[in-house]
């Protein structure tokens, strides 16, 4: 079962996204509440058949620190946010990471300095930035927020979490 639960907190704000099994589990012991449920489907036991979980809410208000509450910077997430395209070309075939401000002269690995381009692209620009390359951005590097995140980069976003994502922007 691949589908995902939106989980919130206490407040309403979005918090996580978790399994349906995690889900139900959470509202089964009563650490959260079914805010939403799918009409369609159902869980089904021997005996007995619940409502599959499409948003719940934690009963008790979860404290999240500043620094915890962004997007983990890896591979798969830099990917996502760049929509599994070469950010000079357009390509999707043979994607790597690439540092806009090369780390030999002073680059980061950080969201504001990394990018998905293919491997020709990469080998093109080298040891240079874009600029001196003669290359050009499809769009600059930026760190998305959470709830951008969940929005506009997950691959399955239920209709009922855009009222608590927000409206995707066109």
């Amino acid at each position: 079962m691949g589908r995902k639960v939106l989980i919130l907190n206490q407040d309403f704000t979005a918090f996580s996204i978790c399994s349906v099994p995690k889900a139900f589990l959470l509202v089964y012991m009563n650490k959260a509440e079914m805010v939403s449920h799918d009409n369609k489907t159902r869980l089904r036991s021997v005996t007995t058949s619940f409502p599959l979980p499409t948003i719940i809410r934690l009963n008790r208000y979860v404290s999240r620190p500043f620094r915890n509450t962004g997007v983990i910077l890896n591979r798969h997430n830099v990917f996502r946010r760049d929509n599994h395209r070469c950010q000079y070309c357009s390509s999707s075939r043979d994607l790597t990471l690439d540092h806009v401000r090369p780390k030999s002269r002073g680059g980061n690995t950080s969201w504001d300095n990394l990018i998905t381009a293919c491997k020709k692209c990469n080998s093109k620009k080298g040891d240079f930035t874009p600029e001196e390359a003669g290359m050009i951005l499809l769009q600059q590097p930026f760190k998305p927020s959470f709830v951008m995140f969940l929005r506009d980069f997950t691959e399955r976003v239920s209709e009922d979490w855009l009222n608590y994502l927000g409206k995707k922007q066109a």
